[in-house]
């Protein structure tokens, strides 16, 4: 860990910077240093499917614990939708 003595005039605008921000000083400093001295990598390439990446998750929730004989989410999906948006339709939120 190092100690940095800022100059009068990059204090007034790093203080700035984080009153606007709603933050500290510190962390506009460090936000600052980090975007200059260190590159992102390359995100990873993801490989396979949506289902393949979510795989372990699917399934893990029982509709039935929160509404009586389940909401079948993944069931009639285009119906579901199109009666959801003639309700928004009908309370003019749309």
């Amino acid at each position: 860990m190092i100690t940095i003595t800022l100059p009068a005039e990059l204090e007034k605008a790093v203080i700035q910077r984080a009153s606007k921000q709603g933050t500290t000083p510190e962390l506009v400093a460090l936000d600052g240093l980090r975007e200059h001295f260190l590159v992102d990598p390359e995100p990873p390439i993801a490989e396979g499917t949506m289902a393949d990446f979510l795989g372990d998750f699917i399934g893990c929730f029982d509709s039935r614990e929160v509404v009586p004989g389940g909401a079948n989410l993944s069931e009639n999906t285009g119906r579901k939708f199109k009666e959801l948006m003639l309700e928004k339709y009908r309370e003019g939120k749309m």
